[in-house]
């Protein structure tokens, strides 16, 4: 059942009179499970939607095609399918005590996977789950896999389903569904030979697997007590190498690179990261595979439009532990280029704590603390990742916050350095 949250102007909703609060029953003599569902059983032209309003009175309509009209029943938001998992890695436990409520949802949705692409571990999914993912051809999926042996997937997830992974996926790739999937790597748990049989089985599940992403886990002061661990630089080498094995073998099967190593892995094992062509279509970028590679040629070959901006003495850039080296080159091209000084600020997390590097969870108390005083002329570059679409940093200060208590600096945020400064 859902319940309509919105009906459009000029729709066929609005024809029919349908209220905002009616709740959809079933469709054609399907029962309307959520709103996917909805969408899914409402595209074909002649429909039967059997309805209870407000007041609970039961109306059936017959819509006989729509005369190029949208339906234009919108459902409500469905609530969230939650994690059943425990994950000896799971980085929510990781969060502060004072967290924001959004920051403790843990979701693991079919659902956000295909519409968003967020990974999801299938283990609260049945077999009527897998049986409606192949027949509405939700795909594709985005899939945590993290290891194929089913001991040690249940241990790691801490869940007796999570053994089931490969007979679920071969179900899946044989109805149709294809998926992107994903490894954690937990070294002493799914590293080494682990990581080897999980690549390989996944390798020979053929290509509806489109892609594997090998991900290093990430720990915060708050979770550090877990019994995992960062990955060392030499580790994060070996890894990457066994990612390389099979690349090379599916660039030469498939004509694709298949395996890749996220950013974060190359930054552990200092190493630069690899070309455009490495990431293939870069669709995994969200995912924090090959957004570093995006930014550095997206200033590469943006640099030469920079130029003096009036007012402009100083830009300072702002990002985190691990990208200041990569930043600290970038700086020098803009200051040639616009003709001012150049500073790289790296903020100390202290919110998620000192293990945590990366930019985009960058806390707006922790940024303000580490820009420090800022004098006219200044113009201060904030990571666009750091900030959530509200414009709220993740410790819940807002951009405008910030912002003044950066005066008299100018502050711009973005994820590209050259449109940044360019202002466009």
């Amino acid at each position: 059942m859902v319940r309509i949250g919105e009906v459009a102007p000029g729709s066929v909703g609005e024809a029919l009179e349908m209220r905002v609060g009616t709740r959809i029953i079933a469709v054609n003599g399907e029962r309307v499970r959520d709103g996917l569902d909805f969408l899914f059983r409402t595209a074909d032209g002649e429909l039967e939607l059997e309805a209870v309003d407000a007041e609970g009175r039961r109306t059936v309509y017959e819509i006989g095609g729509y005369d190029d009209r949208p339906l234009g029943m919108v459902p409500d938001r469905d609530k969230i399918r939650e994690c059943a998992n425990e994950c000896v890695f799971c980085f929510i436990d990781g969060n502060p005590p004072d967290a924001r409520a959004p920051l403790w949802l843990r979701d693991d949705d079919f659902r956000l996977s295909f519409t968003y692409g967020s990974y999801v571990t299938l283990t609260n999914l049945g077999p009527r789950g897998l049986e409606r993912l192949v027949e509405q051809r939700i795909s594709p999926l985005y899939v945590s896999v993290h290891a194929t042996d089913p001991v040690v997937r249940s241990r790691m997830l801490k869940n007796p389903r999570a053994g089931l992974i490969m007979q679920q996926l071969r179900e899946l790739l044989e109805g149709g569904v294809e998926l992107h999937a994903q490894v954690v790597l937990c070294p002493g748990w799914n590293d080494g030979p682990e990581l080897d049989r999980t690549i390989a089985d996944l390798y020979r599940l053929g290509d509806g697997v489109l892609s594997l992403s090998v991900v290093p886990v990430g720990l915060t002061r708050y979770n550090v007590g877990r019994p995992v661990r960062l990955l060392d630089p030499d580790e994060a080498r070996v890894a990457i190498g066994q990612t390389e094995t099979v690349r090379r073998r599916a660039r030469a099967e498939r004509e694709r690179n298949w395996c890749y190593a996220a950013d974060e892995l190359f930054l552990i094992a200092d190493r630069n990261v690899p070309g455009a062509a490495y990431y293939d279509e870069g669709g995994l970028v969200e995912n924090g595979v090959g957004a570093l590679r995006e930014l550095l040629d997206a200033f590469e070959s943006g640099k030469g439009r920079l130029a003096p901006m009036a007012g402009v003495e100083r830009v300072r850039v702002v990002t985190g532990a691990s990208m200041e080296p990569y930043f600290a080159e970038m700086a020098a091209a803009v200051g040639a280029g616009m003709g001012c000084e150049t500073e790289v600020v790296s903020v100390p997390n202290s919110y998620f704590g000192p293990t945590v590097t990366i930019a985009g969870l960058l806390a707006g108390t922790d940024i303000v603390e580490a820009v420090g005083d800022c004098r006219p002329g200044d113009l201060v570059l904030l990571p666009g990742a750091a900030l959530s679409g509200e414009d709220v940093f993740i410790d819940g200060m807002p951009l405008v916050r910030v912002e003044r208590s950066l005066a008299p600096a100018t502050v711009r945020t973005g994820h590209e350095l050259v449109e940044v400064l360019v202002g466009s």
